[in-house]
């Protein structure tokens, strides 16, 4: 056998896991010995869950063998953190956590502290938040706000400039911007030094739109559906909300719901302690929400609620519809968010964003930058 084809079927074994053992009988190197080791410690529960059992299972005997000593979790943890690439980790810790639920890497201080911060790992964090305490907690509370300063960091520049004012056509501007250039008056300006023979403007000046703040008070309500399959949206609207509340003249309130109703608008500047509020899963009252939403109006013509939901209601849909249809008829701007997060992709139920959209509720999935360019528009 020659060396490539060696390679070839060791990476075949990495791939099939032990159960290809007999098949493919591959010399391998200690290093890979290692990387099928770490792989299967997790992997094979992809046979178990299909029924696949070992030959322990089957016969019922406890044998001897030469498989190497069993792993426990903070030593695959090590060990795969040894052996691939960052990116990789992160993909094989999100297959521990979402796919075969090893809950131990969020249960066990030291664990979670070796864990990289990432996005998937915060969402699931919050789904065992009731099962975090003491030292495990402290630990849970520094992944969080790691990973939310990172976004808002990424968000906040994109928000700010969305909301950073529209073009005054009264007034011209030394900030030389193309987005800014008045070409129309730049031509005006510039008529009198029209060429005969070139048969063109001579421009000696170019005039500029300059900026102005938006001044007019508005009044922002977050409602936010806490069910499960909700997390991102949740993750990124405790974000959104503390970007905005810093904005001049805008005043966020935010809303948490299943089928009770949470007003969370005092830990805004805390998106930390807002998350660790916060209680994913159960059921669903969106009308009920969309109520308390409604005590939250004072100025309707300066107000819109923003509804974070898959529109899955649990509960009748009628005093959801009364709820939006006094709302738009008093001058209040709805959107309804399918999704909110980078992917914007979105499951929710047709049936009911229909009918939300038909007494006046604007539905969209949208960006967290496209979300921010939707309000500043409708905010004037």
């Amino acid at each position: 056998m020659s060396r490539a084809q060696g390679q070839t079927l060791a990476r075949w074994r990495l791939v099939l896991g032990k159960y290809a053992r007999e098949q493919l009988p591959a010399g391998m190197t200690v290093q890979q010995q290692r990387i099928e080791n770490a792989l299967d410690f997790l992997y094979s529960r992809e046979y178990r869950n299909r029924g696949v059992r070992d030959q322990q299972e089957e016969t019922g005997k406890r044998e001897g063998t030469l498989d190497p000593t069993q792993l426990t979790v903070p030593q695959w943890l090590s060990e795969v953190r040894e052996l691939f690439p960052k990116e990789t980790v992160s993909l094989i810790e999100k297959h521990a956590l979402d796919r075969y639920g090893l809950t131990e890497l969020v249960t066990d201080a030291e664990i979670l502290r070796r864990l990289e911060p990432s996005f998937d790992l915060v969402k699931m964090l919050l789904m065992f938040r009731g099962h975090l305490k003491g030292e495990v907690l402290n630990e849970a509370r520094r992944v969080i706000r790691s990973v939310i300063e990172e976004l808002k960091q990424r968000l906040i520049t994109e928000v700010r400039r969305a909301f950073s004012g529209s073009r005054n056509r009264f007034q011209h501007s030394n900030l030389k911007m193309a987005q800014n250039l008045d070409w129309r008056g730049t031509i005006r300006k510039n008529l009198k030094n029209f060429d005969i023979e070139r048969k063109q403007i001579v421009v000696e000046q170019v005039l500029f739109f300059s900026r102005i703040q938006r001044r007019l008070p508005w009044r922002i309500i977050l409602c936010v559906d806490q069910s499960g399959s909700m997390a991102s949206s949740v993750i990124y609207s405790a974000v959104m909300a503390g970007i905005l509340s810093g904005l001049p003249l805008i005043e966020v309130k935010l809303v948490v719901f299943d089928t009770s109703v949470v007003d969370l608008s005092s830990h805004i500047d805390d998106p930390v302690e807002l998350l660790m509020s916060v209680q994913l899963g159960g059921g669903t009252n969106i009308g009920q929400a969309m109520q308390y939403c409604e005590q939250l109006i004072e100025d309707p013509h300066r107000s819109i609620v923003v509804l974070i939901s898959d529109f899955c209601e649990g509960a009748s849909p009628r005093p959801l519809i009364s709820s939006c249809q006094r709302l738009r008829e008093g001058g209040v701007k709805l959107l309804g968010l399918a999704a909110l997060d980078e992917n914007a992709n979105a499951g929710y139920d047709v049936e009911m964003a229909e009918m939300l959209a038909a007494v006046g509720m604007d539905i969209a999935a949208l960006t967290p930058k496209h979300f921010a360019e939707w309000l500043a528009k409708r905010i004037s």
